[in-house]
Parts: C-alpha cells; sequence; structure tokens
C-alpha cells in the first residue's frame, strides 16, 4: 500500500488543516520530509532563492509558482499586459486590433474588447507620464494603490495634482524618489461609473486555479462571489476618503456600522448571473462573462512567457473584477493569497470546497505526488471547477477561437454554447 502524504503548511487556516485531515495525510514539521507545503508567498522566496533554496524532489508540490508576482505584483502585471500587447501588435494578430482613437480593440469569437486594464502608471518612475495624462482629463478620480501590500492597505483616492504632491512629502521615506519596488505605487484611473446594485459598488472575486503555464492549463471556480460596499456609492468628490463607498475589501468594509455579520456583504456569482439576465437581458449578461473569462485566459497567456514553469507547482489565484454600468469588466488586481479566513457560515463552507477542489486537481487521488504526470485529470475530480483554457487541447484542434460548451456536451448552434445551460467557456484560442 503507497504511503501517506506528508503535509507542511505555515497558514494556520481551518479549512486547509481540515482539508489535509480528512484526506488522512500526516503532519509533519518544515526539517522532516514533507510531499505537500501550502505556504505562504513569503515562504516561497525562501524556496526558490538562489542562497537559501533547495532542490525539491519528484514526490514535493507547493502551492505558489516560483515568480508568481508577475501576475500577482499590481505594477508587474500592468508591465507584462503591455508588454503581451505590444508582442500581439508585431505579430499582426487580430487581437492587437486598434480603434480610430489608438485603443486596443480585442477580437474573439466576435466579442471587442478595449482595453481591460485600467489606464495605470508606475510611480515613481512613469511621474511624468502619469502628469500629462493626468491634464488631459482633469475632472477625472485616480486611485493610488502600494504594489506589494493586500487587503486594501494603503490605498486612496485622489483628483489633483498637488495631492500627489503632499503624499510624496508626507510619506517622508525615498520611495518616491529612489526606485525602490519595496514602496513603489501604482496609480489608476478609477473606474467613477461603477454597475450599483441597491445603489452600492461591489467587485467580483473569482477563483482561478493553474496547474501549468507551458502548455498553459487553467481552471474557473463557479462558486465566485460579489463584495459589496457597506455605503452607497456616489462619485462625489467630497467622499473621496469615504473608503466604505470606494473599497470592496471584506478587511475594510467589516469595519463599517452597516456591515452585516450574516452575509458578510456577499453575494453569489450565479445570483449575479441571475439579476442580471432579469434586468439586462441573458444575451448581454451571457457576453459580459465570456468576456470576464476572456480577461483571465489573456492576463495568464501575458505573464507565461515570464513565468518559472516549476513541475513543483501549481497556483489559486483571486482574481478581482469590477464592472461598470455599460457592463464591460475590468481587471483590477489577481492575488496569489486568497483570504481563507472565513467571514461567515457560507463563506466558511465555500472555501472549504474551493480547497478541497483544488487538492484533488493538484494531488490526484490523495496520493504521493509525482511531478511526472501530465497534469490532466480527468473531468470527474474538478468538482465545482471548469476548465477555461488548455493550450494542449487548442493546439490540438488547430480552431483559432472555438468555444467549448462548459458542461461537456456539444456544442450548440450558437456561438458554440451549450444547448441546455447557455454557458460557455473559452478553452481554444491561439
Amino acid at each position: 500500500m503507497a504511503g501517506k502524504v506528508k503535509w507542511v503548511t505555515d497558514i494556520e487556516k481551518s479549512v486547509l488543516i481540515n482539508n489535509f485531515e480528512k484526506r488522512g495525510w500526516v503532519q509533519v514539521t518544515e526539517s522532516e520530509d514533507w510531499n505537500f507545503y501550502w505556504m505562504s508567498v513569503q515562504t516561497i522566496r525562501n524556496v526558490f532563492s538562489v542562497e537559501t533554496g533547495y532542490r525539491l524532489s519528484d514526490d514535493q508540490i507547493v502551492n505558489h509558482f516560483p515568480n508568481h508576482y508577475e501576475l500577482t505584483r499590481k505594477d508587474l502585471m500592468v508591465k507584462n499586459i503591455k508588454r503581451y500587447r505590444k508582442e500581439l501588435e508585431k505579430e499582426g494578430s487580430p487581437l492587437a486590433e486598434k480603434d480610430e482613437n489608438g485603443k486596443y480593440l480585442y477580437l474573439a469569437r466576435g466579442l471587442y474588447l478595449s482595453d481591460f486594464v485600467p489606464v495605470t502608471y508606475m510611480l515613481p518612475a512613469d511621474y511624468n507620464l502619469f502628469v500629462e495624462e493626468f491634464r488631459k482629463s482633469p475632472s477625472s478620480t485616480w486611485i493610488m494603490k502600494p504594489c506589494g501590500k493586500a487587503q486594501g492597505k494603503g490605498i486612496f483616492l485622489i483628483n489633483k495634482l498637488s495631492q500627489i504632491k503632499k503624499w510624496s512629502r508626507d510619506s517622508k521615506t525615498s520611495s518616491f524618489v529612489s526606485q525602490s519596488t519595496k514602496e513603489a505605487y501604482v496609480i489608476s484611473l478609477y473606474i467613477n461609473n461603477p454597475l450599483l446594485i441597491g445603489g452600492r459598488k461591489f467587485d467580483l472575486r473569482l477563483y482561478v486555479l493553474v496547474s501549468t503555464y507551458r502548455p498553459l492549463r487553467c481552471y474557473m471556480y463557479k462558486l465566485g462571489f460579489c463584495r459589496f460596499c457597506t455605503v452607497k456609492y456616489t462619485p462625489s468628490t467630497s467622499e473621496l476618503d469615504n473608503m466604505f463607498v470606494h473599497l470592496t475589501n471584506v478587511a475594510i468594509q467589516k469595519h463599517g456600522e452597516d456591515y452585516n455579520h450574516i452575509h458578510g456583504g456577499k453575494w453569489t456569482v450565479s445570483n449575479l448571473r441571475l439579476y442580471l439576465e432579469s434586468t439586462r437581458g441573458r444575451e448581454v449578461t451571457s457576453k459580459l462573462f465570456d468576456e470576464i473569462h476572456w480577461i483571465i485566459v489573456q492576463s495568464l497567456k501575458a505573464v507565461a512567457p515570464v513565468m518559472n514553469n516549476d513541475k513543483h507547482c501549481f497556483e489559486c489565484y483571486g482574481y478581482d473584477i469590477i464592472i461598470d454600468d455599460k457592463l464591460k469588466p475590468w481587471l483590477i488586481e489577481v492575488n496569489a493569497s486568497p483570504s481563507l479566513t472565513s467571514s461567515t457560515a457560507n463563506d466558511r463552507i465555500l472555501k472549504y470546497n474551493l480547497i478541497n477542489d483544488t487538492l484533488n486537481i493538484a494531488v490526484p487521488n490523495g496520493e504521493i505526488p509525482d511531478c511526472k504526470w501530465n497534469k490532466a485529470p480527468p473531468k470527474e475530480v474538478l468538482g465545482n471547477y471548469e476548465i477555461l483554457y488548455d493550450e494542449e487541447l487548442a493546439q490540438g484542434d488547430g480552431a483559432d477561437r472555438e468555444l467549448r460548451s462548459r458542461s461537456g456536451q456539444t456544442p450548440g448552434p450558437k456561438g458554440g454554447r451549450s444547448r441546455d445551460t447557455g454557458r460557455t467557456v473559452l478553452t481554444t484560442w491561439k
């Protein structure tokens, strides 16, 4: 009989530990022989660092790619997406077509998208470029975020250049003057026309599992959710400092007077879909979700060439998407360690199932891993995950932008949609 998987984690979360124990896996310490290590992003740095790192054996796997930050640091994500666009332009790809204003129009089976990341600059490096852009539309609002922080920390909104100058003086650090990546900021055009439900702003948290970057194979978790602000939205400049109006992070909203501890200000993606189908119509709702899936695949394709595709790694990302009032989705950021803290009972169940389904794909049959396997699990083990894109399948088919039915059934006659669900997954774009 095969031995039991030996696990380690430096993230003490019950949704993780309960899943390991349910499988009969054996807990060991970091200094002992282990097969599976669910680690923080700080620890992954040490595992793969040139000085302190060590060689992983074929029966060891970890939950981050060595340089995941190419996607999950706000500045590097934008840089990689810009580079990807330029490469597509050079190749003359239809994905790099522009409209008469020079904006990118992405084409995928009749889906046109302009840039899917808000206009963004790095500070201090791009300060002069930012000032030039700001002066073109001085009434716009911008959002400042530290590159390496999460949970809404250090974020603020500005609508005057003097506010940035004041910030750089007040910060009393060399960060604005030096090129230090530690305290670098990104500044992005604020989406000031978000889609509102009940007068409140919300964003989408979607979970995406990548088992390999080359070839790219990724899965979308069906049970994503919306995170709502507790205070009704207003674009009024007098409320620019009120983060309960503007930031959806639970870490911020849970301190608001109107925070609801039963539902936690969350709504399932399936509820959002039903709401939009009833208020905006089924066709535009389907198009919106197709575009969201497509954005995610393009962001992964943008970083795939620079990602260290180590065979010992998989990663579950938390994608944050905002939808504007024209039903256009915007990619805001990607998280390498989406929160496993449970704010409600439903949240606990969702995150327990997320980890369960992730482990079923990453550690087939709960057995001691073998990094040589081809990382293509059978459909039966996917649970609430659906295959989002499979590069091998795409190349094998030779179909440029085929839409495959999510349910695995024969594509219907209209745009590749499944006959019974009307939902599609974009798995075979080149």
